[in-house]
């Protein structure tokens, strides 16, 4: 794999003047990612549970396509990303487990692959700004991601036309471009915390399993730990009538909510089935008054903004933080 200074001396990175020094960086970031065995083998799997999930969805596109044109029931192509006969989960949630898996590979030696190199001094002795570099590693990543994601999903609605002929809707679409993006968005804060911690360990296999451990507890400890905290101090919630069973299911929701995982759950659930109208818990009185019908798509948005603020907002501060320690880290060796 060609070194980034190598790269940066054979496209004048110094003296070009039609092209910018960053969109140097972030073009040999992005053959460096799609030519990496890493990013190749987490990009197959991807691949093939989205072949799975959707084998699983056309398998049951009788199901899909009743009532098709009836507006008290879900689009169809919202419902092939979405419909399972239980065999295989929807591939959005194959995507909130495999995501931070993309994310942390493609970002966990960024920073200190270039310095145990050696190529890192060198690098900044040309005349290239620190955040240059820092940004064009996030940026070449994250086109990467943003690529894959569009064109499965992509993918999925050009084969859908082509075996039912069923028309996309303008809102389907929408919601779809939405999933996407939120995606994108999920996996960019996974993508910013390996980063953040590139910049941390010299080490790149330290950086690499504290990612993963990270990702572990926040996915799979954390709920066992809010479990055992209010099973300890609430009481049990067989013993609890509709309405209290719905605050304890509420304080529950509350925990978890700070999740990524669960951030990311919330939001496609929100913007994959339309009937969905609330993320916490509904009471008795509540569900008595609802009216089972879609949600335009501009509440769907409102219902998901919290959990895509949420999002944002971490990645904003894993960039801030690894930003503040790469501009202060003494790189010469």
């Amino acid at each position: 794999m060609k070194s980034l200074l190598a790269y940066s001396k054979d496209h004048s990175l110094a003296g070009s003047k039609s092209v910018s020094p960053f969109w140097v960086m972030v073009k040999k970031e992005v053959a460096d990612q799609i030519h990496s065995w890493r990013f190749i083998i987490l990009a197959l799997l991807i691949l093939l549970t989205w072949l799975g999930s959707m084998y699983v969805s056309m398998a049951n596109i009788r199901a899909a396509m009743e009532n098709v044109q009836d507006r008290n029931t879900l689009y169809f192509y919202l419902k092939l990303l979405t419909i399972t006969d239980r065999s295989l989960p929807p591939f959005h949630v194959f995507i909130g487990f495999l995501g931070p898996l993309l994310g942390i590979a493609l970002g966990f030696d960024a920073i200190n692959s270039e310095q145990s190199n050696g190529t890192l001094i060198r690098l900044m002795a040309q005349p290239v700004y620190r955040d240059s570099l820092l940004n064009a590693k996030f940026t070449g990543s994250l086109i990467v991601v943003s690529i894959l994601f569009f064109s499965l999903n992509m993918l999925m609605v050009g084969g859908g036309m082509l075996l039912t002929g069923v028309r996309l809707e303008g809102a389907e679409f929408v919601r779809i471009l939405c999933f996407v993006g939120l995606s994108i968005i999920y996996v960019a804060f996974w993508l910013n915390l390996a980063i953040l911690l590139s910049v941390k360990f010299r080490q790149s296999a330290t950086s690499a399993l504290t990612a993963i451990a990270i990702w572990l507890f926040l996915t799979v400890f954390y709920p066992i730990l809010v479990q055992i905290i209010l099973k300890g101090i609430l009481p049990d919630p067989n013993e609890l009538n509709p309405d209290q069973l719905a605050i304890y299911n509420q304080i529950r929701h509350n925990f978890l909510v700070v999740m990524p995982s669960q951030m990311y759950t919330d939001g496609t659930t929100t913007l994959l089935m339309p009937v969905v109208r609330s993320m916490g818990p509904l009471t008795m009185e509540q569900m008595a008054m609802a009216v089972p019908t879609p949600l335009p798509l501009r509440e769907s948005l409102l219902i998901t903004w919290p959990q895509v603020s949420g999002l944002i907002a971490a990645t904003v501060a894993c960039f801030a933080i690894s930003y503040w320690l790469f501009m202060r880290r003494e790189i010469r060796t």
